[in-house]
């Protein structure tokens, strides 16, 4: 998975709302103390397990300019190969790129081709190619890392981990023997998938879309873009651009092969999309309006709306004022497709550099560590025992839940875990899997931050917290504020296993 199936949270504004913390700065005797752990006004561990992307790191760092209590934050960043912990450090990389580089509208646009489009224009394939030679001096220079992005820790990664990294960041280069066919990747996938339906594979997209996504809070997917993106892999689409460098940020399971690289062509989503993580939901209403079953906004609009928010408020602490008019209304419009063009490889030389020091986000490091912390999770490693305060779970991790894992979470902890129902999967699968979840939780003493059997919602996201056992009033948790927060919520949409057996299950969760 190269990207989520659930919207982008802000992980310390569910924390707050989960334990009722008031917002209020302490007294300058107390600041920077952790006390017991109880209170945010110290520093707050979170782990992110397979999160595929960097969008609630993003989402969590925009955000913390509005809250006067602003805690340390210690971000550990787990997903399942290094080309995928690579793809997330560029995309981070392009939300802190200082305002010098280029103007917030084109920083929207290269992160939506980047992150969900399979062909890219030739300037965001230029900047990949560029940003891949900075992250390549940080992976292996600590000077430079602390120059740039002091931000970033990557003292959790094994050297096979680094050398990944090194050798994403040398296969996104220009090269001619590096080459990344993904058009013909996709088309093998999608025959793969449908079988004798490929040749009428139009209906089968408007039936995943219209019968089961639709129906599931992805109202906001217009059809003319979804179709597009199962043909293509192209998602993010604008009239004035053109497609047509393979994004190699895909590229998974590299390995070196004399001059050039073998690897397992595309091996990501190809019937959700990523239209998820920023996509589905604004804090404009008109942005959801529809006639007759035509949105006015694309999921593309959404998105790029939500990025410019986002990222105006990384860059300047500010409340972010939307223009209405920079948000076309193409929802119901059947743009022309411009045909996807050949593409030639070039060398990198000309190209711009863009090694630039990150923007400063005070008090917050992101740690990126090993995919095989998974395994010592699900063991229940001493060394991380009582140590998260907030954790998200994506939902193809959840076979490493563990009755161990949840040794790792802190006295009082909130814990974040994605269900399938933004997948195309069948409706007892989606229900099955939630009921998994939440006898889980319950036999490892969790509770729920809200009362999920007050109604029959949906939820992308199921949110539970595990609390001191001398709180006194945990166990009035189901009071009426809580069912108030579910229907808004509702409204809104084994340990000895050998490593290897391991490796291969974190391999397949790509």
């Amino acid at each position: 998975m190269f990207w989520g199936i659930s919207p982008a949270v802000d992980l310390y504004e569910e924390y707050v709302k989960a334990f009722k913390i008031k917002d209020e700065p302490l007294p300058e005797e107390q600041e920077g103390a952790c006390g017991d752990g109880a209170s945010p006004s110290g520093s707050l561990n979170i782990l992110i397990c397979g999160g595929g992307d960097p969008r609630h790191i993003i989402k969590t760092l925009a955000k913390r300019y509005t809250y006067k209590t602003r805690p340390k934050l210690n971000i550990y960043v787990l997903d399942g190969c290094a080309e995928i912990a690579a793809r997330s450090m560029l995309l981070l990389g392009v939300a802190l790129e200082p305002p010098e580089s280029f103007s917030l509208v084109y920083k929207a646009h290269l992160f939506m081709d980047i992150y969900g489009n399979s062909l890219m224009r030739p300037s965001s394939h230029h900047y990949v190619a560029a940003k891949g030679r900075t992250l390549l001096k940080m992976v292996t220079d600590e000077a430079e890392l602390q120059r740039l992005a002091p931000m970033l820790s990557l003292e959790g990664l094994k050297y096979k981990e680094r050398d990944g990294l090194e050798m994403s960041f040398s296969f996104w280069q220009p090269q001619p023997l590096h080459k990344y066919n993904i058009a013909a990747y996709w088309e093998q996938r999608s025959r793969a998938l449908l079988g004798s339906r490929y040749d009428h594979r139009n209906g089968a997209f408007d039936w995943d879309l219209s019968m089961t996504l639709k129906s599931r809070e992805g109202q906001q997917i217009c059809s003319q873009e979804y179709r597009y993106w199962r043909e293509s892999g192209v998602a993010f689409v604008f009239p004035e651009y053109e497609q047509c460098k393979p994004n190699k940020t895909f590229a998974a399971g590299l390995v070196r092969n004399g001059r050039t690289y073998l690897h397992r062509g595309y091996v990501g989503d190809i019937q959700t999309g990523p239209f998820c993580g920023f996509g589905l939901r604004s804090s404009e209403e008109r942005m959801h309006n529809s006639v007759h079953g035509d949105n006015d906004y694309r999921a593309t609009d959404v998105t790029e709306r939500n990025l410019l928010e986002l990222f105006h408020e990384l860059q300047t602490q500010t409340v972010y004022e939307h223009d209405s008019t920079r948000s076309r209304r193409y929802g119901s419009v059947q743009l022309l497709m411009t045909p996807l063009l050949t593409h030639n490889e070039c060398d990198a030389e000309g190209q711009a550099s863009y090694d630039r020091p990150w923007i400063k986000v005070p008090d917050v490091t992101v740690h990126f560590v090993s995919p095989m912390e998974m395994v010592q999770l699900k063991q229940g490693a001493a060394r991380w025992t009582n140590t998260f305060d907030i954790v998200f779970v994506a939902f193809n991790y959840f076979s490493f839940l563990s009755k161990e894992f949840f040794q790792s979470l802190h006295p009082r902890a909130l814990l974040l875990l994605e269900t399938k129902l933004m997948t195309v999967e069948r409706k007892d699968n989606v229900q099955s899997y939630e009921t998994k979840a939440k006898e889980l939780m319950k036999q490892a003493g969790l509770k729920s931050v809200i009362n999920y059997q007050a109604i029959n919602g949906k939820h992308m996201l199921l949110k539970y917290k595990r609390t001191e056992a001398t709180d006194p009033d945990e166990d009035e948790d189901k009071d009426e504020g809580d069912d108030a927060e579910a229907e808004a919520e509702a409204e809104s949409g084994s340990n000895n296993e050998p490593e290897e057996v391991h490796e291969m299950q974190l391999t397949e969760l790509v």
